[in-house]
């Protein structure tokens, strides 16, 4: 079965990183092929690996099943490009995330962004359970508060989100006994930055931030650790959204052994949803050298 996984954002649709992740079959798969590096990626990659290829991942080499990675551009509903300026509608996004599911016949579905405020009894001062325990930069506090502040916008435009495809039968992850995963059409909450850090290696840099030489080193480790395709050269948030989905795959396959779940389950309190579990991949196996080197 396939998963969706989706780098949530709400400024331009274009900087949605929307990929639906599969194992392949007989290590292939129909309407997918595997991408060699892309070529500029080849020139900026640099022997910052210790027993790491740095060329195409051996495929048949690998005793891990294969996963392609399909990625898809999600640009603005309609032919008005001046719409990709405007703020993501997260009803509009739900609805399309929905059909794409049920077209797809998808029950899993990743998203990089808090489910819900803080609960008042958990018994921490400003964060959920969950980024307590991963220690992420953004805090969700009390209805309302997050800090830092202008992570604000972000965070109550993914919990609209969240609403929207409950509407749609969608449910939070309630459990964390993997013997009872998965449920039905449920939503599970991922953390890229804590993805990588899950695996073994270098987070990568922010937007802003990262250089095409970040994207190709982060690209050519994860692929050093699960054997990956993808349909085309993933950007920034299509790469985030790559190393988030990898749980959902472990959830479908109930292995129990790569994925972890942090936080508490789900709940209402004062007419509000409060904590989530965020779920994270762990490696397959983690031979001495496979990391990228800081």
């Amino acid at each position: 079965m396939a998963v969706l996984s989706v780098d949530l954002a709400f400024r331009r649709w274009s900087d949605l990183g929307v990929v639906v992740l599969d194992r392949a079959s007989g290590r292939k798969q129909a309407g997918l092929r595997p991408v060699p590096q892309p070529s500029r990626f080849d020139q900026l990659l640099r022997p910052t690996f210790l027993k790491c290829p740095v060329g195409p991942l051996d495929e048949s080499a690998s005793t891990l099943p294969l996963v392609n990675c399909e990625i898809l551009p999600f640009s603005a509903p309609g032919l008005d490009p001046r719409l990709d300026r405007e703020p993501i509608n997260p009803n509009i996004l739900a609805g399309r995330l929905n059909h794409l599911c049920n077209i797809r016949g998808i029950r899993i579905l990743m998203l990089d962004g808090p489910q819900a405020w803080k609960s008042r009894y958990n018994g921490l001062q400003f964060a959920r359970v969950s980024e307590r325990q991963i220690n992420t930069l953004a805090k969700t506090g009390l209805p309302g508060t997050v800090k830092p502040h202008t992570c604000c916008p972000h965070t109550e435009f993914c919990l609209d989100v969240y609403e929207a495809l409950c509407r749609r039968g969608w449910r939070r992850l309630n459990t964390n006994d993997h013997s009872a995963l998965p449920q039905d059409r449920v939503l599970v909450e991922s953390h890229p930055h804590a993805a990588w850090k899950s695996l073994g290696l270098k987070p990568l840099p922010s937007r802003r931030r990262a250089k095409i030489s970040d994207l190709a080193q982060a690209y050519a480790a994860l692929r050093c650790i699960v054997p990956f395709t993808t349909n085309r050269p993933p950007n920034h948030d299509q790469l985030q959204a790559i190393v988030a989905g990898l749980p959902g795959l472990a959830l479908e396959a109930r292995d129990t052994a790569a994925v972890r779940i942090v936080g508490t389950a789900p709940r209402r309190e004062d007419g509000q949803w409060r904590e989530g579990f965020i779920v994270l991949p762990l490696p397959p196996l983690a031979p001495l050298g496979l990391r990228w080197l800081n």
